[in-house]
């Protein structure tokens, strides 16, 4: 564990006695004058306060007012103005206690040029200021741009060629040949009907799909009207081919740009996905895995991030009308306000919507958690944190088979342990198996541990079943206390333990791990591969468990409470719910009232009254 750096005299109180209360941007340094956070605020002397309050700090918080060796500030006219200098500022200085946005590509783009008269549609990445031509987009990626450049060619045949190559044809080129391209260089078509089909592809890049069909059906019943049957022809095809392109089309809507923003978290990892929509046609998705070293929740989370992803200098991205969110967030309006004055127009960002919408938010929600799902089942993931755990852990190989326990339980009934086991490849499911606990004092999760792990590595000891590397206890040191009192009792010396208990906040990366060999506690930083591995199969332990215990709780409800009495068949259950009404006024019955049922004796009630009462 890295050792920790002298802590640095920081004056809080003379500080903040002469820090202004107008709106403004902080930044907090360490004591080698390194940026350690960035942060804005309406009220800069209230929030900076905030910082060094005696109770409330997060664990992370106060690791990070810690190394506070001085405060600088920026002053600004509104809360809106602190916001954009803040994304800025992290944006160039990156700190690490801010989340951070990795991917700084700018998104790609379809651009149509300035040509006089045969404009060409090509691909651009980025959205250049000084080009004079328009530009549509932006897509999720450049497979989506070019298969919509595809799509363009087939339905409007125009040029996708730069103009060196235009200028110096003399005879068409191939895609005239395979009909993608009308020869302009050559002037096969004139500049007029160039024009309309440069017309209805812009058209069409913008989702107006119902007025380009218009447009064509009016062209070819005039062509068909002068005779001019081969152009009614070709005006045909083309209706037909847009037609047969909406059919492909998997989402359309009534229109608007959007773009719709879901984040989802898990094992120290968090993903945001982006959905963009142009013209009511989705484009395509984009995900996100960016850093975070604070405490926050997901709104906070998602707040950070859309400033960062919109407002943070040359991210070059286009800020659409809407803005759809997949959780509350916290600074909503003041975001808002932000984004519309970067924009230049009114920009909305909202959690709340209907229809459509819902569907768009609800997809983005769904691709959120199968990304993090994928991204944390990849070989790449799952290696570089195996590298990691053996290196924390000081293991001489990474290890091949990792298991972890975990109890649970409703008040100390049904009690169920979970194994779960993760090999080089990540969780091997097919391993995974859950205990029915039997014969433990309710509520006893040391004697159920101790149950659980005597049954699994009893075989061990004896040879038999397959042997892990590498255990872990969902649990503090009491637990790990029993896990080591049943390996030497069953003499098992040389397969490292280690207990993961959740912090006093119990949230994820305050875990404390205890090695049961050396009996040492220690923390590790909240964003290590090799916490995000072991929080994974903890979660993991933890899920299986539960659903091992509701399996086990649901198949007792559906079995009928009187069931298992000796004495108690099919005639004497029917006749009791009849007479009662139902087993909980059987439950609430007494004995004598029991023996008043047909057929039910004394001795047969106080029997039916016991298993009732679990006496």
């Amino acid at each position: 564990m890295p050792t920790k750096s002298e802590t640095p005299v920081f004056d809080h109180k003379a500080y903040l006695s002469r820090l202004t209360e107008r709106p403004g941007v902080y930044r907090m340094l360490d004591v080698a004058g390194d940026i350690l956070y960035v942060g804005k605020a309406r009220n800069l002397k209230n929030r900076v306060s905030s910082y060094f309050r005696q109770s409330g700090l997060s664990i992370k918080t106060r690791a990070l007012v810690s190394r506070i060796a001085d405060i600088e500030v920026t002053v600004t006219n509104s809360e809106t103005e602190a916001l954009l200098l803040e994304q800025n500022l992290i944006k160039s200085l990156r700190p690490p206690y801010n989340i951070l946005l990795r991917d700084d590509k700018s998104y790609p783009y379809i651009y149509l040029s300035s040509h006089e008269k045969y404009p060409s549609l090509t691909f651009r990445r980025g959205r250049s200021k000084r080009a004079k031509g328009q530009f549509f987009g932006p897509f999720p990626s450049s497979a989506a741009v070019r298969e919509s450049l595809n799509i363009l060619q087939k339905l409007f045949k125009i040029r996708q060629c730069d103009n060196s190559y235009f200028n110096n044809r003399t005879r068409p080129c191939l895609q005239y040949q395979i009909k993608r391209c009308t020869a302009p260089c050559v002037e096969y078509i004139s500049p007029e009907e160039y024009q309309r089909d440069i017309r209805h592809a812009a058209m069409f890049l913008e989702g107006r799909n119902p007025a380009i069909m218009d447009d064509l059906l009016a062209a070819m019943k005039a062509a068909a009207e002068a005779l001019e049957f081969e152009k009614a022809a070709r005006y045909r095809d083309q209706i037909n081919n847009l037609r047969h392109v909406q059919e492909q089309q998997s989402i359309e809507a009534a229109g608007g740009d959007a773009d719709i923003v879901a984040l989802t978290q898990d094992a120290g990892v968090v993903c945001v996905v982006v959905i963009i929509v142009r013209g009511g046609r989705v484009l395509g998705t984009r995900h996100y895995f960016p850093r975070y070293s604070l405490e926050q929740d997901d709104g906070e989370l998602l707040s950070a991030f859309l400033g960062q992803y919109y407002l943070a200098g040359d991210a070059q991205r286009e800020i659409p009308h809407d803005i759809l969110v997949s959780v509350a967030l916290p600074e909503a309006e003041l975001l808002s306000q932000a984004l519309s004055q970067a924009a230049g127009r009114e920009v909305s960002v909202r959690g709340n919507v209907r229809g459509e919408r819902r569907r768009w938010l609800d997809l983005a929600k769904t691709n959120a958690q199968q990304t993090l799902i994928s991204h944390l089942a990849s070989k790449e993931t799952v290696y570089r944190r195996m590298l990691a755990l053996r290196d924390l852990l000081e293991l001489e190989q990474i290890p091949q088979r990792m298991e972890c326990f975990d109890i649970s339980h409703s008040h100390g009934e049904n009690t169920v342990a979970s194994c779960v086991v993760f090999d080089e490849n990540g969780p091997l499911k097919s391993d995974y198996r859950i205990y029915n606990i039997e014969g433990v004092t309710a509520g006893d999760d040391y004697g159920a541990m101790r149950q659980v792990l005597t049954r699994r590595y009893r075989k061990v000891a004896q040879g038999e079943g397959k042997r892990p590397d590498l255990v872990f206890i969902d649990g503090g040191k009491g637990q790990l206390n029993v896990a080591r009192e049943v390996f030497e009792s069953l003499g098992i010396q040389d397969i490292p333990l280690i207990g993961v208990a959740k912090g006093v906040t119990r949230k994820a990366g305050m875990e404390t791990l205890v090695d049961a060999l050396t009996d040492e506690s220690f923390r590790v930083a909240p964003d290590s591969p090799a916490l995000h591995l072991i929080q994974h199969i903890r979660d993991e332990a933890h899920r299986f468990a539960i659903t091992g215990h509701r399996q086990r709780r649901d198949k007792k409800r559906r079995q009928s409470t009187l069931e298992g009495i000796e004495g108690v068949g099919p005639r004497k259950r029917r006749d009791l719910i009849h007479y009662f009404g139902g087993i909980q006024e059987i439950r609430k019955a007494s004995i004598e009232e029991i023996a008043k049922v047909k057929g039910i004796g004394s001795g047969l009630a106080e029997a039916i009254y016991a298993a009732l009462h679990n006496e």
